[in-house]
């Protein structure tokens, strides 16, 4: 895999960490959750999440769990997606 394939994978499975975000409601404000809010519940900083849904890093195997927890999918349905539209959608930011 070139790294070419690799930023676009990183940035696919990033849109989609943002998607299964946006579904997650929170309760107090009838508004799906922010990046800041799901570092508060993972541990981890905005800026982290931030970079994760970009694809701009490489998230460790821990993290990735962690998130998918939080998120209420398992890890096998966090890269459940059809890969070619999220390429698609990385090429285009």
């Amino acid at each position: 895999m070139n790294e070419i394939d690799l930023t676009s994978c990183k940035k696919a499975l990033g849109y989609r960490i943002s998607e299964l975000r946006k579904k997650i409601i929170n309760p107090e404000t009838n508004k799906p959750i922010s990046q800041e809010e799901l570092g508060l519940r993972t541990g981890h900083a905005k800026k982290t999440i931030g970079e994760l849904e970009r694809g701009n890093t490489n998230p460790r195997y821990d993290t990735l769990l962690i998130i998918s927890k939080e998120l209420n999918v398992s890890m096998q349905e966090l890269f459940d997606f059809d890969m070619k539209k999220y390429i698609i959608l990385a090429t285009k930011s």
